[in-house]
């Protein structure tokens, strides 16, 4: 059982396998792609309102750079759909699926700079520069831990309680190879 790899319990081919993926990321952008969506319109109306012009030099920085950023996040996560519909039935399933993977981390970590822009620029305005740093630093950290540092130890985790077996086993064998 330890020589087979996870994916030979599910019985797939490689074909079958890219396409479940696929399918996966897909849902996972579905989930994402609404947020970014709802976030790229509301900073696209900021600018038309009327507290607008009042903003500072560093705030209206941080507006175009966070827009900028939104954009950037609805790309990457769109740019799946658009490389498999322009490369399909060319027989690419499988480099779809690792290309369009990065595409959605990349956008993850784009997104995470646009939620910590976003929140500066509106605690800023509301309450101040330095409440606007905390926030946006403390997004930050959000961000970056539930969507970088916690899959890492849930990954760390799931090695070793696959190891443990193994470890557990590794003494009995020995023994019973004597």
């Amino acid at each position: 059982m330890a020589d087979r790899s996870p994916h030979d319990e599910r019985n797939e081919t490689p074909l079958e396998r890219a396409d479940r993926n696929f399918a996966e990321l897909l849902q996972e952008l579905r989930v994402i792609q609404t947020g970014v969506q709802i976030l790229f319109a509301f900073l696209l109306t900021l600018a038309f309102t009327q507290r607008f012009p009042s903003l500072d030099t560093a705030q209206r920085t941080t507006y175009v750079c966070t827009l900028l950023l939104s954009m950037l996040a609805a790309v990457l996560f769109m740019a799946p759909a658009a490389l498999h519909r322009t490369l399909f039935q060319q027989h690419a399933k499988p480099a779809i699926v690792r290309i369009s993977s990065r595409l959605a981390a990349a956008g993850l970590v784009v997104l995470t700079l646009a939620f910590t822009g976003s929140v500066l620029l509106v605690v800023d305005v509301s309450l101040g520069r330095a409440a606007g740093i905390a926030a946006s630093t403390g997004t930050f950290v959000v961000c970056a831990g539930l969507w970088r540092i916690m899959p890492r130890l849930v990954q760390r985790a799931v090695v070793r309680s696959a190891a443990a077996p193994e470890r557990a086993a590794g003494p009995e064998r020995s023994e019973h190879s004597r």
